[in-house]
């Protein structure tokens, strides 16, 4: 058989070819293909990345917003609203032109004037704003029918505000009316009132009330209807509640009370109240949108709301509306409480984010690093072969950017998908740094790897790689910033850092992480030493696994202080992250004793009935009722002439109050402590003549000392005591000064219990109210815990630190089954040699296991200590008030960081599980494939 040249039968017409120069196969889509499960897996590892590094700030824009809401909800339209008010017009005016300064369409010019000063982020919510004019000085009505509680006449102010009828219904009756010109001059108006103030005041539909003149008749007002606001607590009404509902003022004097309510007249009968002495004031109320501001817009806001108060905004309404207008309004003072709310939870989640970030970066490197060592030969024989550096490089960040940049942009996707209504910036940018990192991680690693050209390099050990002068000066420089963070959150706390912003609040917040930083680093330098130091007595025991496996792991990778910092620091970020919200709990909880006094609280201010303390020990879920008496205003003094301590004095049966102290750790004391004596020392004493001990509070030891003095109780009974013990706390009184006694030493009157302080598992609060009855207060340990979390700021915080926490973990987790896998072909060689050699495979398998442990125990231990170290150091500047209670009114001080045994042990006890499993795994798994498929020729393992 004959053929040609290029191998093609004779006589047959082969495919044509092209002439001209071969094409190359393009590099990325070989690369690609060569390698597909490794593209997936770092297109998995890039995606889930930026999902999450994008979704963080998303959440955290979420809940600070909520937050934010429920802010401005929480306050008072009273305190929301800006109000301008400017007083009647210059008396050098006429009396016509004074007249119509007061119509609806002046002040609604006025009003728009008003609306066109403010700025934004500020937003005026234009259904609840209002203007009209009122009289600021009510005056009184002297009609009989009115309602006068002690005889005293009521007094009413007169409004016309607009858009009466567009906020309320008739009730009865239709709305007021100004048909004629209503003058300063007009003897009779028409009014409506609501249906609060008509029940009040006694008031009617036909009702005339007669308000003084000036200079003039008096007004007669006439009641045309009563209204129901449809929106009662919106901004229409409750920027001055008066207008909703009457005021019951008491006089200081004696003692005597009357009424004020108001008359709603109509929006054009202004002009009427020039005829009156109740000094009219036009004003113009501008309620803020609060649906639309966001955390982020914090600032401006208070930047809009400070230009109306004092600054360009109110300038331009005195040039616009009248020179002598002035504004006021509490928002400034509620978005501040906002703010320092934030800034004292923004540090705490930014040590977790941080913590998670750190070790999601370190991933991200140490999959880059598998890549780099699978692909060393490749690309050392393509550098020897005339590959330029710049070549190789550009090739390899072009094939990973085509991974990780579709891949990035789809875990950006996610991240938008999953936490929508959040700024886009923050996230974007979040995505672009891990998709970036992901990018350059494998040039730059293969930059340093293949800068010089060489086909076969030494041992990469520990025992053969010493460190370099770059690697002693990075590391140098790391421990002076670890140890400057740790220095500025312990001097200034979290407190200080919020509030200064500025890179200084990153540095704070990196503290724990430099801190598992230098424990990384520190470690991976000292821990072969020992493990050397253990090969010589290992090697006189009889079999090989052990003096193998300490020999191994003291001749580990260089390369080890990547996964050895991914997991340390993920075990500090953990224990840190696990004593913060533990921390933040126990705050909670103890703050709610403090509050309540036990697990339940049943407290009246008079006596309680007999029979009540029996009954509540018959619900279900009651362990224990302990009555006690509190006079809350008992004198305290030594002689009759010196004046008197004020102190809460309690009296108590010593057996099961004392008991009910221990349990609750709240100033315990055995019962023998208040066992009442004589006047003469001896034991017994007539009841309310003998010298009682008494357990005090510090301040009242401190003054009174030991020696007896005389306490006058409400009722003027008295009781002569002697401080016997001091006790910080006691569970019946909470923030007082209090001296605890036997109630066999008081007067019958003043023993009578008027609380009781209820213990149980499971209290039912809704039989324990039906229980006590009307009158009566009810509070409950787990409630007013639950009242704490009142802000989406704290949950919020709290949630995203437990997800920061689990994704630090799990991405720990990963490093340390990326550094097995890593090493994973040279022990499967390595088996398949020793097999060979009669190693049996129950040997192979504690071979993995104790070649893996030195390195997890140190891991383990490491981070458990290194966690303890960062929390000892960091505690005395971290303060979780803020995200314990939010700032509400809460006994038992600051709170502050305490070490959680169980942060420290459960992560670290789990990274030893994990190496051991994958250990196992592994061994089983090249049990499995044999000896043959291990051992082929030429293989360099």
């Amino acid at each position: 058989m004959t053929g040609t040249d290029d191998g093609t039968k004779a006589g047959t017409r082969g495919p044509a070819r092209a002439s001209g120069p071969r094409v190359p196969a393009p590099w990325v889509r070989t690369r690609l293909r060569a390698a597909p499960a490794a593209a997936l897996a770092l297109a998995l590892l890039v995606a889930l990345t930026a999902a999450l590094a994008a979704a963080f700030p998303r959440a955290v824009d979420r809940y600070e917003d909520a937050g934010l809401r429920r802010t401005l909800d929480d306050a008072s339209p009273r305190r929301t609203t800006v109000q301008f008010f400017a007083p009647r017009p210059d008396l050098e005016l006429s009396l016509g032109e004074g007249e119509n300064a007061l119509r609806e369409a002046a002040l609604r010019k006025g009003y728009d004037a008003v609306l066109a000063a403010v700025d934004k982020p500020l937003v005026a919510d234009r259904a609840q704003s209002s203007y009209g004019v009122r009289t600021s000085d009510p005056t009184d009505a002297s009609d009989s029918f009115l309602a006068r509680p002690s005889g005293l006449p009521p007094r009413v102010a007169l409004v016309a505000q607009n858009a009466l009828g567009a906020h309320s219904r008739p009730a009865s009756g239709r709305l007021p009316r100004a048909t004629d010109p209503v003058t300063a001059t007009t003897s009779e108006v028409e009014a409506a009132v609501t249906t609060e103030t008509a029940r009040t005041l006694h008031i009617k539909v036909g009702s005339v009330i007669h308000v003084p003149g000036l200079e003039r008749a008096p007004l007669a007002v006439r009641i045309t209807g009563i209204v129901a606001p449809r929106e009662p607590d919106g901004a229409y009404w409750m920027s001055t509640p008066l207008i909703r509902e009457p005021s019951l003022i008491q006089l200081p004097s004696d003692g005597g009370t009357y009424w004020i309510g108001a008359l709603l007249l109509a929006p054009d009968a202004g002009p009427v109240l020039l005829g009156t002495p109740g000094k009219p004031e036009r004003y113009w109320q501008v309620a803020p949108d609060t649906s639309g501001p966001t955390a982020h817009d914090v600032s401006g806001l208070a930047s809009a709301v400070a230009a109306l108060e004092s600054g360009p905004g109110l300038a331009r309404i005195r040039e616009r509306v009248d020179p002598l207008t002035d504004a006021t309004t509490d928002l400034d003072e509620v978005l501040s409480s906002f703010t320092e709310l934030r800034s004292g939870i923004a540090p705490l989640v930014a040590v977790a984010a941080f913590g998670a970030g750190t070790v999601a970066a370190v991933v991200v490197l140490m999959a880059s690093g598998l890549a780099a060592e699978r692909r060393r030969g490749e690309l050392a024989l393509v550098r020897a072969r005339g590959g330029s550096l710049p070549g190789v490089l550009g090739r390899l960040l072009a094939e990973t950017a085509v991974v990780a940049v579709p891949a990035g942009a789809l875990g950006l996707g996610a991240a938008l998908l999953a936490v929508p209504h959040a700024r886009l910036s923050s996230a974007v940018a979040a995505a672009l740094a891990v998709t970036v990192l992901a990018c350059v991680a494998l040039p730059v690693r293969a930059a340093f790897a293949h800068r010089a050209v060489r086909v076969l390099g030494g041992r990469e050990d520990i025992a053969s790689v010493r460190p370099s002068r770059r690697r002693t000066v990075a590391e140098l420089t790391v421990l002076v910033l670890a140890t400057a963070a740790v220095a500025a959150l312990r001097r200034g706390g979290t407190d200080d850092a919020g509030s200064s912003g500025g890179s200084g609040d990153q540095l704070v917040a990196l503290a724990p992480v430099l801190v598992g930083v230098i424990a990384a680093l520190v470690l991976v330098r000292l821990y072969p030493f020992p493990l050397r130091r253990l090969a010589g007595p290992a090697g006189r025991l009889r079999g090989v696994v052990a003096p193998l496996s300490l020999a191994r792991a003291g001749r580990t990778s260089a390369s080890t202080a990547l996964p050895l910092l991914a997991l340390l620091t993920a075990l500090t970020t953990a224990a840190f992250g696990g004593s913060v919200l533990a921390g933040v709990h126990t705050a909670r909880d103890h703050a709610a004793l403090l509050a309540t006094g036990a697990d339940g609280r049943i407290e009246a201010t008079h006596a309680l009935p007999t029979a009540l303390p029996g009954r509540i020990r018959d619900i279900r879920g009651v362990r224990e009722a302990v009555p006690v008496s509190v006079a809350y205003r008992a004198q305290a003094r030594r002689g009759s002439g010196t004046a008197g301590e004020t102190a809460a004095l309690v009296g108590v049966e010593p057996g099961p109050y004392g008991q009910l102290s221990r349990e609750l750790d709240l100033g315990g004391f055995p019962a023998r402590t208040l066992r009442a004596t004589g006047p003469d020392g001896s034991g017994g004493g007539s009841r309310g003549k003998a010298v009682v001990p008494a357990i005090a509070s510090p301040s009242l030891a401190d003054r009174f000392g030991t020696a007896p003095f005389s306490v006058q109780l409400e009722d003027d009974s008295k009781v002569t005591v002697r401080i016997a013990a001091v006790r910080d706390v006691t569970p019946a009184v909470t923030d007082l000064d209090f001296l605890v006694v036997d109630r066999e030493a008081l007067t019958r009157r003043a023993a009578r219990p008027t609380a009781l302080l209820l213990t149980g598992g499971h209290l039912d609060g809704a039989a324990l109210r039906r229980a006590a009855g009307g009158g009566v207060d009810v509070r409950l340990r787990a409630e007013v815990r639950t009242a704490y979390v009142h802000s989406p700021l704290q949950s919020g915080a709290e949630r995203i630190y437990t997800a920061a926490v689990a994704a630090g973990a799990g991405y720990a987790v990963l490093a340390l089954l990326l550094a097995l896998v890593r090493a994973a072909p040279e022990r499967s060689a390595l088996l398949a040699r020793l097999r060979t050699m009669g190693l049996t495979r129950a040997q192979g398998r504690r071979l993995l296991v104790l070649e893996s442990l030195p390195q997890a125990l140190l891991a383990a231990v490491g981070g458990a200590l290194t966690g303890w170290a960062a929390i000892r150091l960091l505690a005395p500047g971290l303060d979780l008030t803020a995200i314990a209670v939010a700032g509400r009114p809460a006994p038992g001080g600051t709170a502050r960081l305490r070490t959680d045994a169980l942060s420290l042990l459960v992560p670290s006890l789990a990274v030893l599980v994990v190496a051991t499993g994958v250990a196992l795994a592994q061994a089983w798994w090249t049990g499995r494939r044999g000896s043959v498929r291990e051992l082929r020729a030429g293989d360099g393992r």
